[in-house]
């Protein structure tokens, strides 16, 4: 018998729970192949941003964490490479994966790069091209040492191939998140949901921000709270509240003021099965979230994006999605237009069909042999590419 692919799968953060759960389950159908051992780095360690993901999406609970917390950038990327390391060193493992862009992936991605551990990376090849969003540097850095590169689209091969990556490398795959999406759609709640927050399918919009560069200047972050008080008298908005976006709404005097317009619900952060029900029925959705931009263009729901830039462009010139930044008139103009009925309606994008998952297990099997040879001959192998 083939000896198993024993891989490590590593998540830190929101986002990054329900690209892994997809995988996981396809691996699940194969014990025979596959030993999986799943990494959880603490990035996140809220209940309401963290464990209940776990819950609602039947991860198993994490076989080790990390436990780093929170930090700066180089703190937080630090610990991470500290721990992992001495994960590595005892565990040996013939794959590490990978997800998204946060912190934890560029930290885990650099040690197993280091040890000669094959790396791939799911969500490879999105691009901003804005080098001033750490995410940006964290997929440029983590693609460059990856050996496997799942992308989520022909425009992520694009952009990989003018990089010089090897095409070998590169697997088209398809989103992932799309998988998780389909997967839990019919068990998001149902009306009692909109009944509790007063509102009805089509009736009010959907609000998420958390990243600086919205919510750590005050101007930019009263701009936007401007916009959206304005948009509150025409359509009742829910505001799930980051607690990083919280903290500073505090800071600058803004939060009062929010919580004073009684058409601005902010409530505390949502579940993943919640969120999605909140953003299946809204007439708009309002973010700053890569992710969001992804889901609403499946759900065909206009997404306004709180964002100078995309690393999902397929989202805009397939999908519902529009970038407003964060010009106050801006958000406010094409919001109405939606309001009104003139929103983008988008259309089917290609890969986003729900077998991802098995898609990325299929094309691990393939290489089976490759990942569980010595590492002398696997080397040899990479450098020949």
């Amino acid at each position: 018998m083939s000896e198993k692919i024993k891989i490590i799968g590593v998540v830190g953060a929101r986002p990054n729970f329900m690209k892994i759960a997809p995988l996981m389950a396809a691996m699940r159908e194969e014990p025979e192949v596959f030993d999986f051992t799943l990494v959880h780095t603490g990035q996140h360690y809220d209940r309401q941003m963290n464990e209940v993901f776990f819950d609602e999406l039947g991860i198993p609970p994490p076989n080790v964490h990390l436990g780093v917390g929170s930090g700066s950038h180089a703190e937080q990327t630090a610990k991470v490479m500290v721990a992992f390391e001495k994960l590595l060193l005892k565990e040996k493992p013939h794959l590490v994966i990978v997800v998204g862009d946060v912190n934890s992936t560029l930290a885990a991605a650099l040690v197993a790069s280091k040890f000669n551990i094959c790396l791939a990376h799911v969500e490879a090849g999105l691009r901003s091209f804005d080098r001033r969003m750490p995410e940006e540097i964290n997929r440029v850095v983590t693609d460059a040492l990856s050996d496997l590169l799942f992308t989520t689209s022909r425009i992520a091969d694009k952009n990989l191939l003018s990089e010089g990556t090897d095409p070998e490398k590169i697997c088209l795959v398809g989103n992932i998140m799309i998988d998780t999406l389909i997967h839990y759609l019919e068990q998001a709640p149902g009306p009692e949901l909109l009944e509790r927050l007063g509102v009805e399918p089509g009736g009010y919009g959907l609000v998420t921000l958390h990243r600086p560069s919205n919510v750590d200047e005050r101007p930019v972050l009263r701009g936007i709270v401007d916009s959206l008080d304005r948009v509150s008298r025409r359509l009742p908005l829910i505001f799930p509240v980051h607690p990083r976006t919280r903290k500073q709404l505090k800071a600058f005097d803004l939060l009062g003021m929010l919580e004073a317009e009684h058409r601005m619900h902010l409530i505390e952060p949502l579940g993943y099965l919640d969120f999605l029900c909140l953003m299946r029925s809204a007439k708009l959705v309002f973010s700053d979230s890569g992710g969001v931009q992804e889901e609403t263009t499946f759900l065909r729901v206009p997404c306004l994006t709180l964002r100078e830039n995309t690393e999902r462009p397929e989202t805009i010139e397939q999908g519902t999605n529009l970038l407003v930044g964060s010009d106050p008139e801006l958000i406010y103009r094409e919001a109405i237009e939606i309001i009104e009925g003139r929103g983008k309606r988008g259309g089917e994008l290609e890969f986003w069909d729900g077998k991802v998952g098995r898609r990325i297990v299929e094309q691990i099997k393939q290489r089976r042999r490759w990942l569980t040879a010595p590492i002398d001959e696997r080397m040899a192998v990479r450098e020949a590419l």
